[in-house]
């Protein structure tokens, strides 16, 4: 079973290392893999507006015998409403859908706003984004900051956001994003944004830690050496990759909806330094990043990581410099 690590954020609140993702779980799956999460000791949920299954979360927590103030919940703001009059009311939403009355931990993305939860253009090739004008992330972040006032969220903080980005936020505002949640995992190694966010106070909590299937490549769970490691160290392929995160000090939080896997995720267990070495090699041999949105369909014609403060190229960038946008 787990072991029960919790982290502190740089705002005194605490988090659970290791939570259930939602991304990519089907509706009419959701529910009963929050209830069976939570009944199994979860206590970390992880949901988003755009993943069309919040609605389900919410009835898995009116459902569970375990006390909301018990349940670290994490969302996010989605592009259509970056605009700063509009982000109360998605987060509104948001606390409507989940049937809470605030959340733990709210996160705001540096994608750009459209219209539409997923706007698209007539032939579906290309997504309607607000690339050319609307509000820049320093001004979707000062009105997300301003929510901690009305008492409806606890913590705030960014996803997928580079050292540029946080940057930019940072020096025009004063506060310090206390999350980063980004892709991570051996096949990303992201030393320079990990030393920033540590350099900050900021924590970093690893989506697909397992990898994901989004754009067609090989997950890295699924990878020939990954499975050779846990063969040779007697381990279960997602247990390392889910304990290579939390040896970093990430938050990790898997996706699953089938129960078995649910527990197993949460087997929690510890990596001496060789074996988190190993873990690490085979990564670093097979960089790879799997949510790229300028390869989603339709097409997001936006650079999100191609990083300009950093020494090294980030894996995943090469793949953006055809983009004609770049973040704002």
């Amino acid at each position: 079973m787990s072991l029960g690590r919790v982290i502190t954020l740089k705002d005194g609140n605490k988090i659970p290392q290791i939570g259930l993702g939602t991304w990519l779980s089907n509706p009419g799956e959701v529910k009963a893999a929050v209830e069976h999460a939570l009944k199994v000791g979860y206590r970390y949920i992880d949901a988003a507006l755009i993943y069309g299954n919040q609605e389900e979360v919410g009835h898995a927590l009116k459902t569970t015998s375990v006390p909301r103030k018990e349940i670290f919940i994490t969302s996010k703001l989605w592009n259509n409403s970056h605009r700063p009059e509009l982000v109360e009311k998605d987060l509104d939403l948001t606390l409507k859908q989940l049937g809470t009355e605030y959340l733990d931990l709210y996160l705001m993305l540096p994608f750009k706003p459209g219209d539409d939860l997923s706007p698209a253009n007539e032939d579906g090739t290309e997504a309607l984004l607000d690339l050319d004008g609307g509000p820049s992330i320093v001004d979707t972040w000062k009105a997300v900051i301003a929510l901690q006032k009305t008492g409806k969220v606890k913590s705030i903080g960014v996803s997928n956001f580079t050292v540029t980005h946080l940057e930019k936020i940072i020096s025009a505002t004063g506060v310090v994003p206390v999350m980063n949640q980004v892709e991570a995992h051996p096949a990303l190694q992201q030393p320079e944004l990990e030393k920033y966010c540590e350099e900050k106070g900021i924590k970093i909590t690893a989506y697909s830690p397992l990898g994901n299937n989004v754009s067609g490549k090989v997950r890295i769970i699924d990878t020939e050496p990954v499975q050779k490691l846990a063969k040779e160290q007697g381990r279960d392929a997602a247990q390392i990759l889910i304990a290579w995160g939390v040896h970093k000090g990430f938050c990790v939080i898997p996706k699953s909806v089938t129960p078995k896997r649910i527990e197993s995720n949460f087997d929690d267990l510890e990596l001496s330094a060789k074996e988190f070495e190993a873990i690490s090699k085979v990564g670093r041999e097979n960089p790879v990043r799997y949510n790229i949105p300028y390869l989603y369909k339709p097409r997001w014609d936006i650079d999100v990581f191609v990083e300009t403060r950093v020494s090294t190229i980030v894996v995943g960038s090469e793949e953006e410099k055809a983009a004609k946008h770049k973040v704002r």
